[in-house]
């Protein structure tokens, strides 16, 4: 049995999202309900690389058009349960710990923040036609230069995150790539697109970095 997200029993009117394959149902064990499509097989999907992705990238719909009607605790793609009385001994079992997790993210949002780091200021074109002493003058504070604009770029980075934790977000710093820092922060879920966006006022104080907040999304790197 396919499971896509814990949740608490929601309204009977509310319409659930398209599965993956089939239609999506609940399966409720007191106040906790699981998302799931119980006649998927997940071993056909790895059949080729391009329905695998489709899957994948479905399995991500799922959650997010599920979040638009409540709080979710989104699973893993490729989450199989042996049958519904396995799922419903995992609830009853976990009960307690899902609801406590549901109810402190209540109202609550992850928004991605990318954090480009802005390249250190090019020579004077005339540095390069230096020769002798003065070359390597210039070369040595071009090098202790670069190292202070390291250096600002790092306090900028530990400023930034300890202003948002100020502000009562909770941050998660992910790993690097391509130098571009990103942060996930858990913080009140927008009333509409307008009212909610985690950035400390003055971020244009932050002079060596482009930083770029996504939209909310379901709490991935908040749940347990």
């Amino acid at each position: 049995m396919y499971a896509y997200a814990f949740l608490k029993v929601p309204d009977p009117s509310a319409k659930l999202p398209m599965g993956i394959e089939s239609a999506s149902t609940l399966v409720v064990c007191n106040q906790i309900a699981a998302l799931v499509e119980p006649d998927l097989a997940v071993d056909d999907l790895r059949e080729s690389d391009e329905r695998l992705v489709r899957a994948v990238v479905d399995h991500d719909r799922v959650i997010q058009e599920l979040f638009t009607i409540t709080t979710v605790l989104p699973l893993r793609f490729g989450t199989v349960f042996l049958s519904e009385q396995h799922l419903m001994e995992h609830l009853h079992d976990r009960q307690a710990h899902y609801s406590a997790q549901l109810e402190r993210l209540e109202g609550k949002a992850e928004y991605l923040v990318k954090l480009q780091p802005l390249p250190f200021p090019q020579d004077n074109p005339e540095s390069e036609t230096q020769t002798g002493r003065k070359y390597f003058l210039a070369k040595k504070q071009r090098y202790q230069a670069q190292t202070q604009y390291k250096q600002q770029q790092q306090q900028e980075l530990d400023d930034y995150v300890e202003r948002l934790r100020q502000q009562g977000l909770e941050v998660l710093q992910g790993e690097g790539d391509d130098e571009v820092e990103r942060l996930y922060i858990l913080g009140d879920r927008p009333q509409s697109a307008d009212t909610m966006q985690p950035l400390p006022d003055q971020v244009e104080q932050y002079t060596t970095w482009q930083i770029a907040v996504g939209d909310p999304l379901p709490p991935y790197h908040f749940v347990s």
